[in-house]
């Protein structure tokens, strides 16, 4: 075989030893067949660099093998590690992922989802920018299915968030276990779910009068509730629970101006593990990762479920976030 040549399903049947249409079932998961053929099949495809022809597929299987990732999140703050985890989960089944932006359009939303139903599209994910605010655009009774992440869904949909009280949880039980006696939560708008199921959480594990300042989602906000917190008659906090990085970050500066010492005097934890800020503050931030890429993924893998036709729970799924630990906490060993 010359190089170049387009390798066929025939070449791998030779290759594997097997028929056609063995070959044929054994790379589309089909079929009843041992174990060890469906794997020596497999084995001769990969070695030949075998590509299936996607418009063969399509017209043998009535899938399209395109899935689309709506969102109004043009900064792509939210959008891009999610959209990322799709495409890992969708990539080795052969899936192709394309994304539409429609930040708070709606026309321009039922232009993008008219025109995915006329790619024929397999299903289409709808990614937001907050839990608590769906996307302007109707996804009820298309003839595709719908999977809903880090966006408010419909009741009944299948919906994928992070589990904010468990990130809260883990960070406010950190700064406990660092010996913080004096924990203050400076977090978002009150007006977001997110930002209140954080405070609850927060004052479950530090008691009901703990401090919680609600403000802008902003570097500003963070510099902003250092000064009320520590030119105020209590004491100052010994440690930090900020609602984004961006606040943390604030925070961090604004101590540092006073000639507050991080982790020294005080320990500081943000929210999101924004690697661009995260990192770039000083110390280096501890962070709740809301692992969005992982969000991204377990959406592909239902997404890639409910194409194929099988059966998919409704309902709510919270994905647990994870603590990245960096110089801003200090104190001793966490329990």
């Amino acid at each position: 075989m010359l190089v170049g040549d387009r390798i066929r399903l025939s070449d791998v049947a030779r290759a594997a030893g097997v028929s056609l249409a063995t070959a044929s079932k054994a790379l589309n998961g089909s079929g009843r067949m041992t174990a060890e053929t469906r794997e020596r099949v497999r084995q001769a495809a990969e070695a030949m660099g075998f590509r299936p022809n996607a418009m063969a597929r399509a017209l043998s299987s009535q899938r399209s093998f395109t899935v689309g990732l709506l969102t109004n999140d043009g900064y792509g703050r939210f959008s891009m590690p999610v959209m990322a985890g799709v495409a890992e989960a969708l990539v080795d089944q052969g899936v192709s992922v394309f994304m539409c932006g429609i930040e708070d359009d709606a026309a321009l939303g039922r232009l993008h989802v008219e025109a995915m139903l006329d790619k024929q599209v397999d299903g289409i994910i709808c990614s937001g920018k907050r839990i608590d605010r769906r996307l302007p655009v109707d996804l009820s009774d298309l003839p595709v299915p719908v999977v809903y992440v880090f966006t408010d869904a419909p009741e009944g949909a299948v919906s994928l968030v992070s589990d904010d009280a468990q990130g809260a949880r883990e960070a406010a039980e950190w700064l406990a276990g660092l010996g913080r006696r004096r924990l203050a939560h400076v977090t978002g708008p009150a007006s977001f779910a997110s930002a209140r199921e954080r405070a609850r959480v927060f004052r479950e594990v530090t008691g009901p009068d703990s401090t919680v300042l609600h403000g802008a989602w902003s570097e500003a906000w963070g510099h902003e509730a250092v000064a009320r917190l520590w030119d105020g008659s209590a004491p100052p906090p010994d440690g930090l629970f900020c609602g984004n990085d961006q606040i943390a970050r604030g925070a961090v500066d604004a101590l540092r101006e006073r000639g507050v010492a991080v982790p020294g005097d005080v320990s500081v934890v943000g929210f999101d593990n924004w690697e661009i800020v995260a990192a770039a503050t000083r110390p280096p931030l501890t962070s709740i990762d809301m692992n969005l890429k992982d969000l991204g993924r377990e959406a592909g893998r239902l997404m890639l479920a409910l194409s194929e036709g099988r059966a998919v729970e409704p309902g709510v799924r919270r994905q647990p976030c994870r603590l990245v630990v960096r110089q801003s906490c200090g104190g001793g060993s966490a329990r």
